[in-house]
């Protein structure tokens, strides 16, 4: 079965070119116009071997929030899109990810009903490069709505804020990619109520 997605999306803020592939290898070419945004989205798609490509033009003249919550949309409907009728993946999937004085959760599963609880400790004026650290939680908010997923993301002992961003990206990743592979005991889908 084919598991990928192209997606695009053009308004008054951005325009976006977006294809993923849940079967990679952890193959990108990611432009965002932001160097720490590219930076975390490479370590999603490498750490859950998505082939990922994204390339953005966004308002940036006026700050990042439209780039990078509308990249969390594309994303998320494209991660819909791929997993098709859900047939036969695991569904859920977790992960615990330490990344030196950093330990984040991430828990998700696929159950087609959208909700993100975030518990990160960044400052609100923090700047990661030239991305706002408030930009972490909206993007994984857009990707929670648009891939129609539970996520629940938390720090468990913080430090360095680009260590908690990084962490928390590769985290989905893995998670992701958790519950998105296929599992072959699983006739149909994985619920009672038989759809998902």
């Amino acid at each position: 079965m084919d598991r990928t997605s192209r997606q695009s999306r053009c308004t008054k803020e951005t325009r976006i070119e977006l294809s993923l592939n849940l079967d990679g290898s952890g193959i990108t070419d990611i432009s965002t116009g932001i160097g720490f945004f590219d930076h975390m989205l490479e370590g999603f798609a490498r750490h859950g071997f998505f082939d990922l490509t994204v390339h953005v033009e966004g308002d940036l003249h006026v700050d990042d929030h439209h780039t990078v919550e509308d990249t969390g949309i594309v994303l998320g409907n494209a991660i819909r899109e791929a997993l098709g009728g859900k047939e036969g993946i695991a569904r859920f999937g977790q992960r615990i990810l330490p990344m030196d004085e950093t330990l984040v959760l991430c828990a998700l599963d696929l159950s087609g009903r959208p909700y993100l609880a975030f518990d990160a400790p960044f400052p609100d004026t923090l700047m990661l490069g030239s991305m706002s650290a408030q930009m972490v939680r909206e993007f994984f908010y857009a990707v929670s709505y648009g891939a129609m997923m539970n996520l629940h993301l938390k720090v468990l002992s913080g430090g360095n804020g680009h260590h908690m961003a990084e962490a928390l990206f590769k985290a989905f990743g893995k998670a992701l990619d958790e519950a998105a592979s296929q599992d072959p005991r699983v006739a149909g889908v994985l619920s009672t109520k038989g759809a998902l």
